[in-house]
């Protein structure tokens, strides 16, 4: 593991070696995660595919790696509370249930942006 104390760029590439590691570990635990990315492959090139401004393809594009970012975060918050305790606690489910809400109100959001540049 690198190390957690390193300063300057050692800090920043090992913050790159844990962002991979995230990245990774979300791709192999996290079916919604790997389906979102599929969803990036075919939205970000069709976004340049698409015959609008830069503004609006930056929106389009924007708005799908916003809901990779969020199910990110999502999934962070499941593993937390996984780890905490696998047994029913009222305050665990909240917390997973508010991280699938913004998951969800990304995804809304996400859709409305692209069924206004493309209507």
């Amino acid at each position: 593991m690198a190390n957690q104390n390193a300063k300057g760029i050692k800090r920043l590439v090992n913050a790159c070696f844990f962002s991979i590691a995230g990245l990774k570990a979300t791709w192999q635990h996290e079916e919604a995660f790997r389906q979102e990315i599929f969803l990036a492959c075919v939205g970000v090139p069709a976004a340049f595919y698409l015959t609008v401004d830069s503004v609006e393809r930056v929106l389009l594009i924007s708005s799908l790696v916003m809901i990779l970012i969020v199910e990110l975060l999502n999934s962070a918050i499941e593993a937390v509370v996984d780890r905490v305790g696998t047994e029913h606690h009222e305050l665990s489910g909240r917390a997973k249930d508010i991280g699938s809400a913004a998951v969800m109100l990304t995804m809304i959001m996400a859709g409305i942006t692209w069924l206004i540049i493309l209507i």
